[in-house]
């Protein structure tokens, strides 16, 4: 990587995440939550998140692309995976590492509510308004960005770069 540019520090992810984990515990007080991360770039995310929460919750993961190795969306979905679950009369809580055209997000939203969801909302980490395809709105997030392509805590290119601590702007 050329000159680094940390765009979000560690010490904001860690307090950011902990407010977002108390958030969503008032909300979800004494009910069960299903969390479903979408790998790969949320499962860092997802897992510090849940541990901020003092709920009941159980987690699982989807698995779906929209990149391929590209730095930019195909706006093609392709799922990859789906956990196995009963998902009738729950509640969905999906866990994101970037909104960015929201197709992915209403395509999961789609899918969990056809399989009889009674709510799904969504916790992003990094949200990219200026990407916008669809009227998505994310229920709760971390951080709003500029249009930068990003990497760390998570997120990659080319599967590099998820071990950084922070988020930076990728730069070749």
């Amino acid at each position: 990587m050329g000159g680094r540019k940390i765009l979000i520090g560690r010490e904001d992810i860690e307090k950011r995440v902990k407010e977002l984990g108390e958030e969503i515990s008032r909300k979800y007080a004494g009910e069960k939550l299903i969390v479903i991360g979408v790998l790969k770039g949320a499962w860092i995310f997802m897992a510090d998140l849940v541990r901020a929460m003092n709920i009941d919750v159980f987690c699982d993961f989807v698995r779906v692309s929209s990149y391929g190795t590209s730095t930019e969306s195909s706006g093609e979905i392709c799922l990859l995976y789906w956990p196995d679950l009963d998902f009738s009369g729950k509640r969905v809580l999906v866990v994101d590492d970037i909104a960015d055209t929201g197709l992915t997000s209403n395509f999961l939203k789609q899918k969990f509510l056809g399989e009889g969801a009674v709510s799904v909302e969504f916790c992003v980490l990094l949200d990219k308004p200026s990407r916008r395809k669809t009227d998505f709105k994310p229920d709760y997030t971390g951080f709003t960005i500029p249009d930068h392509f990003v990497v760390g805590y998570g997120m990659d290119c080319n599967e590099s770069y998820r071990n950084l601590p922070h988020v930076e702007i990728y730069q070749d």
